[in-house]
């Protein structure tokens, strides 16, 4: 009996140090920040969740992933969209997903094209009626998708983001292991590295990797050649080798970042620009209540250097949970989880 209360006390000190170790330094509650850029951006609404963004530079619009995720935790979902945001300056938004979609709630997004000028936008659609899919659209005049296919494989368990690398193949990240209860639990506070990254190849699905503390974003280099992918409670971006005929990842190396990292995009002068949430219990408060300000911020980081610095630092509610930061050259868009807008800031 003595033995086994020793062991208890042992694994409960364990669990202890592990959340101390895991949880704290993830959860930012020591991060120091300051107000930088967002006292210059101008508000742009959309419809609640703009989750997610990514820029057409040929049509110089911005695709936004937009889904009411509180009317659907309420128990009254209403469909979601995506929509088209005019980076003339003239703030023009409109809806270009197809009506008929009525069963779509979009999260992570991605732009695919080649050379011979084919366009593909890749959604994340947490379908209601029929479980997790990534929907395929082509892209066609002034940004109207065309539903093209919806495709969803055993490997793709709680996709997060996707990352479209051919007409029909795609990466998703899944974000957790388990969905809720007990170990749910234990995943999330002892910030496990159970999650990871899924591949369809265009006929069938495998697991390209693991080891990540709630895998979130996901982007690549310019070259096809490196997938970088973020944990956000891990507070890094994990670097991976990419074999573009298998599709097999290899992961190089890890950049540590000083917030909780959502989602990647990758400028033209290959930076990675990412949003994230840099005090994590501001953010669970923000969940269950609205009117809690969940701190936003976002950073450049040089992928050969792992320099990162903060861009823009919102700590009033301006915006609130930032969740994505797409550029131009002179412009940074930022949308959020919940949020029905974006913020449009001037890039010196």
């Amino acid at each position: 009996m003595r033995a086994l209360v020793w062991l208890l006390g042992l694994v409960g000190l364990g669990v202890i140090v592990r959340i101390a170790w895991g949880v704290i330094p993830a959860s930012g509650v020591f991060a120091d920040l300051e107000p930088k850029l967002i006292d210059e951006c101008r508000r742009v609404e959309i419809f609640p969740g703009v989750e997610d963004v990514t820029i057409d530079p040929d049509l110089n619009v911005a695709f936004i992933s937009a889904d009411d995720r509180r009317a659907t935790n309420a128990g009254h979902p209403v469909p979601g969209g995506i929509y088209a945001l005019k980076l003339d300056g003239s703030d023009g938004v409109s809806k270009v997903s197809p009506g008929m979609l009525e069963d779509f709630h979009p999260h992570g997004l991605s732009l695919w094209s080649n050379k011979e000028g084919q366009k593909r936008l890749f959604v994340v659609n947490h379908s209601i009626e029929n479980g997790h899919r990534v929907e395929i659209f082509d892209v066609g005049f002034r940004g109207m998708l065309i539903h093209v296919d919806s495709v969803s494989f055993p490997e793709m368990t709680s996709p997060n983001d996707v990352l479209g690398v051919g007409p029909r193949s795609f990466y998703v990240t899944n974000d957790r292991a388990f969905d809720g209860g007990v170990l749910g639990a234990a995943e999330a506070y002892l910030t496990l590295p159970l999650s990871g990254l899924a591949y369809f190849d265009g006929s069938k699905g495998s697991v390209a990797a693991k080891g990540l503390s709630y895998a979130n974003g996901v982007n690549i280099s310019a070259d096809g050649k490196t997938v970088y992918a973020s944990a956000f409670l891990g507070r890094n971006i994990v670097v991976y080798d990419r074999d573009p005929e298998t599709g097999a990842l290899t992961e190089r190396d890890s950049i540590s970042v000083d917030t909780g990292p959502d989602n990647i995009e990758v400028a033209a002068d290959g930076a990675l620009w990412v949003a994230g949430h840099p005090k994590v219990f501001d953010f669970l408060k923000h969940v269950e209540d609205p009117a809690a300000v969940s701190p936003s911020q976002v950073i450049r980081i040089d992928p050969k250097t792992k320099h990162a610095e903060n861009v823009l630092v919102d700590l009033n509610g301006a915006i609130n949970a930032s969740s994505v930061a797409a550029v131009t050259t002179d412009q940074l868009i930022v949308g959020a989880v919940f949020d029905a807008h974006v913020m449009v800031c001037p890039l010196q």
